[in-house]
């Protein structure tokens, strides 16, 4: 049976205190769209610019498919497009997985793990959003968090850095997803819906070199794949 362990499993796990700031109001748009940088509807029989990283990958009847092949890594396809700020736009339907991550790296930020700026991850019924340049995925404090001896100490540093929010998921549906990305904010809608907001410095990395999906378990279907370059809301 597949196991669904895998370092993104537990990414933005928080602790109770940040569960209880998470809840709350969600801004209005922090974003307006500008030029259309990306777009991808998946009618064709290849991956095309989709490069598969980690296991499995595929297009197939015009949607992009994410399986996890491995027991301790999940599926990884990935998409480079250098961008800062952003709006992108995407529809998914979980066909037996609990979740997914929407990710953004920068190969050449060497201070976090693997590079990992940002993150949108979707579990059942909740939605959460997570600075990994200065949150869980910064170097000193990944490896603190391995440690039992400073775990505690780490903990208190990622105050702050991630939120999340309640939201009804349901499996074997479409739902499409909105993220807003300026500045070091991060706005996520679902089906129109304004679901989470989260503040935090990491975000306003300057080059998010690519974006990807890490898909845990037996499946998850997307779609009509959009990015939009992004301007400020005018107050």
């Amino acid at each position: 049976m597949m196991k669904f362990t895998s370092l993104f499993c537990g990414l933005l796990l928080l602790s109770p205190a940040s569960r209880l700031k998470a809840e709350g109001s969600v801004p209005g748009p922090i974003a307006v769209k500008g030029e259309l940088l990306f777009v991808d509807d998946f009618e064709r029989s290849d991956l095309g610019v989709w490069k598969v990283i980690i296991p499995g990958f595929k297009v197939e009847d015009g949607v992009l498919i994410g399986t996890q092949d491995r027991d301790d890594h999940g599926a990884v396809g990935r998409a480079y497009l250098p961008m800062k700020d952003v709006i992108v736009s995407f529809r998914f339907k979980l066909e037996g997985s609990p979740g997914f991550n929407l990710v953004f790296d920068d190969k050449n930020h060497k201070a976090s793990h693997a590079g990992h700026i940002c993150r949108v991850a979707l579990v059942k019924n909740q939605i959460r959003l997570g600075d990994d340049k200065e949150g869980i995925m910064r170097n000193d404090i990944f490896e603190m968090r391995r440690d039992p001896e400073t775990k505690a100490k780490a903990e208190a540093m990622l105050k702050g850095r991630s939120a999340a929010a309640k939201s009804t998921i349901k499996p074997g549906k479409w739902h499409t997803m909105t993220v807003e990305i300026i500045d070091d904010e991060m706005r996520a809608s679902l089906d129109g819906v304004p679901v989470i907001h989260l503040k935090s410095p990491g975000i306003a990395h300057p080059t998010k070199e690519s974006l990807h999906f890490t898909v845990n378990g037996p499946g998850v279907h997307f779609d009509d794949v959009k990015v939009w370059k992004a301007g400020k809301v005018r107050k």
